[in-house]
Formats: C-alpha cells, structure tokens, sequence
C-alpha cells in the first residue's frame, strides 16, 4: 500500500460521517421549523393539531402512560419538540457540541420511536427507529471533519503547555524540577 492511498484513506475515514451529519442537521432544522411555522400543529386540538396525533397514539404506543402524561401541555409538548429539533440540527450542522447533539437527536428519535411509530408494522416501516440508530455514530465519534467542534479542538491542541488554564487565572504548573 502506498503512502498516498494511505493518506486517501485516512482523510476518507475523516469525513466518514459528513453525509449523515448533513442528512439528519437538514432533516432536524426542516422538521422543526415545519413544526414551529404550522398553526395547526401548535394547537391543543383540531385536524393536524399536536393534541390530536397525541389523541391518536395513546392506546397503542409503548408508553401510554407518557403520553397520557404529555396531554396535559400538548402545546407545550409541541412546542419543546420543534425547538429540540432545531437545536439538535443546528448542533449537528454546526458541528458544535456535536456529541450532545446527537444524544438530543437519539432521545428525540427515541421518544418518538415509543410512541408514535411504536405501532408500525413490521418495525422497519416506521422511520424513528432508523433514525435513532443513525445518531449512535455521531455520539460515539462527533464530527471531526468539517465541525466548530474540530476547529475547537485544535486550537486548544496548538496552546502551549505553560498557558493558563481557562478561568482559572494561573498558569499550568508543571512537575518540579529534580534541585
């Protein structure tokens, strides 16, 4: 093997996970900006409201109990989804606290698994589920291409050892030295 297709590789295995960070940052924003522009999804009740599709989940979801619990606030629920959604994709666009983002992603994906696909038959037709497993890669490995994360990350690799530490108004000490 030689050295430039070693390098190839290297650099493919890098931006590995670009395109899934991409499709599901896209897919995130777009859901939640769909849910927060949609009057009818923001409302306790009515077609398309979030009431209804809670109404229409309760019997048959994994945790009846959760959404019961949940249609209470309806709104309130909406309303926590569609932001959670942005901010889980803008996370994930960014690449900025992407590990955090994703974990949102997954609870998200995970909720909504439970509940509202938690019906779906056979299993592989509702979505949820595949995209929580989607967000499993980027909790484990972040974004190290292409991210605020990885721009982060080598400023603080480029600080030299005998800087101060951040907040704290010392420097770094170092071992003593052997008198």
């Amino acid at each position: 093997m030689t050295t430039t297709s070693t390098g190839l590789r290297s650099r493919a295995a890098e931006y590995a996970l670009l395109p899934l960070r991409l499709f599901l940052g896209i897919t995130f924003v777009y859901a939640g900006l769909d849910k927060l522009t949609d009057a009818a999804f923001l409302s306790a009740t009515g077609d398309g409201s979030i009431g209804q599709q809670m109404e229409a989940v309760r019997d048959s979801a994994a945790l009846p109990a959760l959404v019961e619990l949940s249609s209470q606030s309806p709104v309130a629920l909406g309303m926590a989804m569609a932001l959670g959604e942005l901010a889980v994709g803008l996370g994930a666009l960014a690449g900025l606290l992407t590990r955090i983002a994703a974990l949102g992603g997954a609870l998200i994906s995970l909720s909504l698994w439970l509940t509202v696909s938690w019906q779906t038959t056979p299993y592989y037709y509702g979505n949820d589920l595949v995209y929580l497993v989607a967000w499993l890669p980027l909790i484990l490995a972040g974004a190290p291409a292409l991210s605020l994360d990885a721009l982060l990350h080598r400023r603080r690799a480029r600080r030299p050892s005998g800087s101060r530490r951040a907040g704290s108004g010392r420097p770094n000490r170092a071992a003593p030295s052997p008198s």
